[in-house]
């Protein structure tokens, strides 16, 4: 059973909306951000209601393995053999106890038990009763053992899958893949990009403050804003009269690492929702012209919105497979080439914890083979002398300095621009250089976990 199942037109608690939720997630293979959203527009909650549905529902997908692994003790026959809500509320109900401070350990039962009495029959409601009044007994058992295997307990510590930390472990050792793992779960910080054809960051500072907004420059771009306790920046009228964009820090310094200028021709290759041509948009002054493309026509419709609401005119949206580029455009007719690649996304797992249980390691070796073969036939659209850069959101050497390494093996005709990283050698202290690129952990500066590369087409 799954939805708003009110049989008597009843308002759905915060908490009977986080298990629905929850259990959709879990049998429909669903994205969570999508059905809560659609759940808190239905449901009509007060702001703090809905502030804890959403808390129960990230925090409990975010924790999942480490959950699961405190009520395989308490559970007789495991968590696995319960049915999807019962799962689901007991998952939520053990969030509450470890994670979250200001909800008594007492109202969680009682919260819970009642739902079970509403949802299932008095059976269930006994044994949920019993399952979570014996982890109070014994709370301070809650803990995960020192002496485990560093994948394991780092695994269940941080909530990871333990193929992936064993995956990290390899690739950059057990003390980053507990930063990376640690940085994953912590909140995401809201940051917005200054649209300088409008406003310096200077001044967008100054208005912010005020306003009594607790604003500060972001440490990792010139353009970005780091703002908190602002609530949804997208409901301000600086957004909507197009002062404003909001964009991840590490998102923001793909558009620098283009250095487009005005007048220049630029391809964005997967270019939806469109923030990174946006931001070129506003490097060249809005004079030349962007071609953003992408595969999904609705997606089209996101970057066309973006650039209307920031008064940018240089940017064309096109609809169609990036593969299929090299048919549509005249060989080098590009200045510069924006490639930020279809990859596993692991860089983004703070934004969304689902990310972390659905993939697997085939998925990163079947997305490399695509980066790959995207690369070498949008590379075709460069001009002697013009720069690609080619950016992920992820950490996977295997998608990031993997493909570029594969790539400029098979073209001698490119190579890592002369330039290195251009501006964003600033970065070389806190970073990890990773084949001629850059490659940000989550981590470094609080923000996504992002590989960003130059590469110029030599003058023949």
């Amino acid at each position: 059973m799954s939805g708003n199942r009110n049989p008597k037109g009843r308002q759905e608690s915060p908490r009977e909306l986080a298990m629905n939720v929850l259990t959709q997630v879990e049998q429909e293979g669903a994205y969570s951000n999508l059905l809560l959203n659609s759940a808190l527009q239905k449901a009509a909650l007060s702001k703090s209601d809905a502030g804890l549905a959403t808390e129960l529902v990230y925090g409990t997908i975010s924790r999942l393995n480490t959950l699961d692994y405190f009520l395989d003790r308490y559970v007789n026959k495991g968590v696995a053999k319960l049915q999807p809500w019962v799962r689901a509320l007991l998952r939520m109900s053990l969030y509450q106890v470890v994670y979250l401070d200001r909800i008594p350990d007492h109202a969680v039962v009682s919260e819970a038990v009642n739902l079970a009495k509403r949802r299932g029959h008095q059976g269930i409601s006994g044994m949920v009763n019993g399952v979570l009044r014996n982890i109070l007994r014994q709370k301070a058992d809650l803990t995960i053992p020192e002496d485990m295997p560093a994948a394991r307990r780092i695994s269940l510590l941080h909530s990871h899958p333990q193929w992936l930390v064993e995956r990290w472990i390899a690739q950059y050792g057990t003390e980053a893949t507990e930063a990376i793992c640690a940085a994953n779960n912590e909140p995401p910080a809201v940051s917005v990009r200054v649209n300088t054809t409008m406003i310096s960051r200077e001044e967008m500072l100054k208005l912010m403050g005020s306003h009594g907004l607790d604003a500060t420059p972001s440490p990792l771009s010139p353009y970005g804003i780091v703002v908190k306790g602002a609530g949804n920046m997208a409901l301000t009228d600086w957004y909507r009269d197009g002062l404003i964009s909001i964009q991840d820090e590490s998102s923001m310094l793909v558009a620098e690492a283009i250095q487009p200028e005005p007048g220049m021709r630029v391809l964005d290759c997967c270019a939806a929702p469109g923030g990174k041509s946006a931001h070129m948009g506003e490097l060249m002054k809005d004079e030349g012209s962007i071609i953003a493309n992408d595969i999904h026509t609705h997606k089209g419709k996101l970057i066309s919105d973006q650039a209307s609401r920031l008064g940018l005119d240089s940017i064309m949206t096109v609809t169609g497979d990036a593969l299929d580029l090299a048919d549509r455009f005249e060989p080098a007719s590009f200045d510069r080439i924006l490639l930020d690649a279809p990859c596993s996304g692991l860089g983004v797992i703070r934004r969304k914890p689902d990310l972390k249980w659905g993939k697997s390691e085939e998925d990163i070796a079947e997305i490399a083979a695509l980066q790959l073969r995207l690369l070498e036939s949008v590379s075709s659209l460069l001009r002697p002398g013009g720069i690609l850069v080619y950016s992920t959101c992820t950490m996977e050497p295997q998608e990031n300095e993997g493909v570029v390494s594969a790539f400029l093996e098979g073209h001698a005709e490119f190579a890592i621009a002369d330039d290195g990283l251009g501006s964003l050698s600033r970065l070389e202290e806190k970073s990890l250089l990773r084949g001629g690129g850059v490659q940000i952990l989550p981590q470094h500066y609080h923000s996504d976990g992002f590989y960003i590369a130059r590469i110029s087409r030599q003058s023949s």
